[in-house]
C-alpha cells in the first residue's frame, strides 16, 4: 500500500466521527421527554462539524500536494456516513409527530429513505465525473450531498434550540411547521442532489485565489449574521443555496427562450408595391 497523508486522512476521518456522533446523539431523542430535545441540534451541528472537516481535508490535501485516490475514496465514504445517513436518521427522528397519522409517517420514513439513496447516487457520480481538470471543479452538477445535509441539519438545530429561542411561541405550531418543511424539503433537496443543475463550488471560490474587496465584505457580514442570529442564519444560507440556485437557473433560462418570437419584420420587397 502507499503512503497516506496523515493529516488530510485524519481530517477526513474527523468528518465521519462527526456523522456517527449526530446519529448517536439522534438515537437518544425522545419527544415525549422535551429534555431531550437539545440532541437534534447537538446532531445538526455536528454535521455543520462534518461539513467543516470535508472542506478542510480536501484543502489541505491540495495545498500539500498529497492529494491522492485513497483520499478520494475515503471522503467519499465518510460523505455518505455524514451527509447520507446522518441527515437522514435525524429526518426520521422528527418522525414521531406524524405517528397518529400512519400514512404520513410511511410518506416520511419513505423521503428519508430516498434522500440517503439520492445522497449515495450523488457521491457515486461525482467519483465516477470527477475529472483532474481545474476548470470542472468551479462547479457542481447537482447539489453536493454537505448543501443537502446542511438544509436539513439547520432545521434540526432550530428545532432542538426553538425552546430556549422562542419561549412565548406556541411549541406544538413551531414542531408542526418544521415536520412539513423537513419533510416536504428532504425530498426537493433529493431530487436537486440527482439533477443536472449547475451550483458554484462556495468553498474552493472563498478559499482559492484572489477575490474583489467587495468579497471580502460579503463573507464578514454573512459571518457577522451567522454569529448573531445563528440557527436561524443557517437555516436562510442553506436553503437560500439548496432552493434558490435551481430557481434562479430555472428563471433565467426561461427567459433565454422566448415562448412568443416576434414576427419577423418585413423586407423591402415586402413593403414596395409590385
Amino acid at each position: 500500500m502507499k503512503k497516506v497523508a496523515i493529516i488530510p486522512t485524519l481530517l477526513t476521518l474527523g468528518n465521519a466521527v462527526c456523522g456517527f456522533a449526530a446519529i448517536a446523539c439522534a438515537s437518544k431523542i425522545d419527544l415525549e421527554k422535551p429534555a431531550t430535545e437539545y440532541y437534534f441540534a447537538l446532531g445538526g451541528w455536528l454535521v455543520i462539524g462534518a461539513m467543516v472537516f470535508d472542506a478542510l481535508d480536501g484543502y489541505v490535501a491540495r495545498l500539500s500536494r498529497v492529494a491522492s485516490k485513497f483520499g478520494g475514496e475515503l471522503d467519499s465514504l465518510c460523505d455518505a456516513i455524514s451527509f447520507g445517513v446522518a441527515p437522514a436518521f435525524l429526518l426520521l427522528r422528527m418522525g414521531p409527530g406524524w405517528e397518529p397519522q400512519p400514512l404520513f409517517h410511511q410518506i416520511l420514513a419513505g423521503i428519508a429513505t430516498l434522500y440517503m439513496v439520492c445522497a449515495i447516487l450523488r457521491l457515486a457520480r461525482f467519483n465516477v465525473e470527477n475529472t483532474p481538470d481545474p476548470a470542472s471543479h468551479k462547479r457542481f452538477r447537482g447539489l453536493p450531498s454537505p448543501g443537502a445535509a446542511g438544509c436539513l441539519a439547520s432545521l434540526a438545530i432550530v428545532r432542538g434550540e426553538m425552546a430556549t429561542r422562542w419561549p412565548n411561541l406556541h411549541p406544538e405550531v413551531l414542531h408542526a411547521g418544521i415536520m412539513v418543511w423537513s419533510t416536504l424539503g428532504a425530498l426537493a433537496v433529493a431530487l436537486l442532489m440527482v439533477s443536472r443543475v449547475p451550483y458554484p463550488h462556495v468553498t474552493k471560490q472563498i478559499l482559492r485565489g484572489r477575490h474583489h474587496f467587495r468579497h471580502l465584505i460579503q463573507v464578514l457580514v454573512i459571518v457577522f449574521f451567522i454569529i448573531t442570529f445563528r440557527d436561524l442564519a443557517l437555516v436562510l444560507i442553506f436553503w437560500i443555496y439548496g432552493l434558490g440556485i435551481p430557481l434562479r437557473y430555472t428563471l433565467l433560462r426561461s427567459l433565454r427562450r422566448d415562448p412568443f418570437p416576434a414576427a419577423p419584420r418585413p423586407g423591402m420587397e415586402d413593403v414596395l408595391p409590385r
